[in-house]
């Protein structure tokens, strides 16, 4: 199967296409979840709603490959990411993915080497075993315009070409046999018919396919998505809530060879210095949340006037970032599953285990680490699906 479109005509008009599995989303997960699924020799769809694959939150992060320094003991964050990541650089060296192991500072400034200490703890109960405490002035030989009281370092972490582990994520896919269906939305689904779950597909000429095997991978999509699905118990659907991360990018050569981390904050990173392979680098992402509503509706645009708080949070580590020096760049937004009042839930893999519905998997609330952790969520997918993951990427 090799089919990159529903085109007018692809699919007879209502005819009803039946596949053993499809996933719904070609986010980096999605096309991750695609590959694992066709690699186990099941004839595999992944539909996409855009015109291109990655054009969600896979195209609107930091790029980088996370070690799972923060994560709590036993989180699905904690674990996944820690072997994904373990398995992603060997991948990016056997495909030709573009990637930089260029490593990681995690400073503490003022009062902060508690909880700098607290996170080289959580590290080391992650299994990150490569992470080091060095002083500040470590720290300012490896980086000599940072300024800190301590920090962190962590050589395990990195930054990637998104689109292109994407690219052949997808690759993958195809060489097995699978299919990836852009401008395919899927508009509903009946789960549990007679012979498996039936999906209303749109686009400029809608169809249904049939399938044994449905996984949600669709992002901030994903619960509404999963509102839409009947046979699926109204309870199992969370209520999805969105925070906004806006970038700058700094004009001019950094003066950074690694990325400089902050302390982290509540809902997320902190605003930290990460650099694409360029050697470009960009600062971010803030936290912004959002009313709650439809994903459609969210605005990217990054407002100038939030410069003023990147300057004062820069400045802590960066005391000689010039005046002028910040332009806005982008901005992602990550689908979060609790509230700015409520504690920072954990990646949500639900299987028939948890909803009852056989061959259904949801995934909810997969932001950051996801990429780093992408070979592994797809791993965990099958394993909710009771299938056995195949041996190497």
């Amino acid at each position: 199967m090799n089919l990159v479109t529903l085109a007018p005509g692809a699919s007879g008009g209502g005819r009803v296409e039946q596949v053993e599995a499809v996933v719904i989303g070609a986010g980096v997960v999605g096309l991750a979840v695609g590959r694992a699924l066709a690699a186990s020799g099941l004839e595999t769809v992944v539909l996409e709603r855009e015109a291109g694959i990655g054009s969600g939150t896979s195209s609107r992060n930091s790029e980088v490959i996370h070690a799972g320094l923060y994560y709590p003991s036993g989180s699905l964050k904690a674990r996944l990411c820690v072997s994904g990541r373990q398995r992603l650089y060997p991948y990016c060296e056997a495909h030709g993915v573009p990637y930089r192991r260029c490593g990681k500072l995690l400073v503490a400034t003022g009062g902060q080497t508690t909880q700098m200490e607290a996170i080289e703890k959580q590290a080391r109960l992650n299994g990150v075993d490569d992470l080091r405490r060095i002083s500040a002035d470590e720290a300012r030989r490896l980086e000599p315009a940072l300024a800190c009281t301590g920090a962190l370092l962590s050589p395990s972490t990195g930054i990637i070409d998104s689109h292109a582990l994407m690219l052949a994520y997808q690759g993958d896919l195809e060489r097995r046999g699978g299919m990836l269906a852009l401008c395919s939305p899927l508009v509903a689904a009946r789960l549990g018919d007679p012979g498996g779950h039936v999906l209303q597909v749109g686009g400029e000429t809608p169809m249904e396919i049939g399938a044994g095997i449905v996984v949600n991978a669709a992002g901030l999509w994903a619960p509404g998505l999963a509102g839409r699905c009947a046979g699926l118990p109204a309870r199992h659907v969370p209520s999805p809530h969105h925070a906004k991360g806006n970038y700058f990018s700094l004009a001019g050569r950094s003066p950074f060879g690694r990325l400089i981390y902050p302390m982290p904050e509540k809902a997320g990173l902190g605003v930290h210095l990460t650099l694409d392979l360029a050697g470009q680098a960009r600062f971010g992402p803030d936290v912004q949340w959002l009313p709650d509503g439809d994903p459609d509706a969210i605005d990217y645009q990054v407002d100038p006037a939030r410069g003023e708080v990147f300057y004062a949070a820069i400045r802590t580590y960066w005391p000689g970032l010039p005046d002028g020096a910040l332009q806005p760049a982008y901005s992602g937004v990550r689908p979060k599953l609790h509230t700015a009042s409520e504690p920072a839930n954990d990646f949500v893999i639900q299987g028939p285990g948890e909803h009852g519905v056989a061959g259904l998997v949801n995934l909810f609330g997969i932001e950051s680490p996801g990429l780093t952790a992408s070979l592994a969520i797809a791993d965990e997918v099958l394993v909710h699906l009771g299938i056995a993951p195949p041996s190497g990427d």
